[in-house]
């Protein structure tokens, strides 16, 4: 194992152990998505509040392996204070890396780089795009009201 793996292992469990915006906003504050993957048990809340075309506050609850829950903290930390249309690109980008495609280096993924790897396993892919799943329903729910 490569040390970098092993970094991205460390980060991995560091997000599932100490998950960031664990939580739920109140529903007068924002929306709620909730979504699972009935073919491995995960499953997420997704609370977002949507002001002014920005990423005001995102938090969840949810059950499921290392890499859903991880992934839901990490995005949830990536998204906070992002303009939309910034966090669909970012959405966007995240599924290009778990279909293993080429992303541009400009791009600062921070924690959510370690998540890269699960692309090698394609069963594990619906567990890390979960979260993502629901950050793009709720955009567009925030986007309808």
């Amino acid at each position: 194992m490569s040390s970098l793996d092993d970094l991205y292992r460390r980060v991995i469990m560091d997000h599932y152990q100490k998950p960031r915006n664990r939580g739920k906003l109140e529903e007068s504050d924002g929306l709620i998505v909730n979504l699972n993957n009935p073919t491995c048990g995960d499953s997420i809340s997704l609370s977002l509040k949507v002001e002014e075309g920005k990423v005001v506050d995102a938090k969840f609850l949810g059950e499921g392996c290392s890499i859903s829950m991880s992934s839901a903290s990490m995005m949830t930390d990536a998204v906070k204070g992002m303009p939309v249309q910034e966090a669909l690109e970012l959405a966007h980008k995240f599924s290009d890396l778990m279909q293993g495609k080429e992303i541009d280096d400009s791009v600062d993924l921070g924690d959510i780089e370690a998540l890269s790897g699960v692309a090698k396993f394609p069963a594990r892919i619906k567990c890390a795009t979960l979260a993502w799943k629901a950050l793009e329903q709720g955009i567009k729910q925030a986007e309808q009201e």
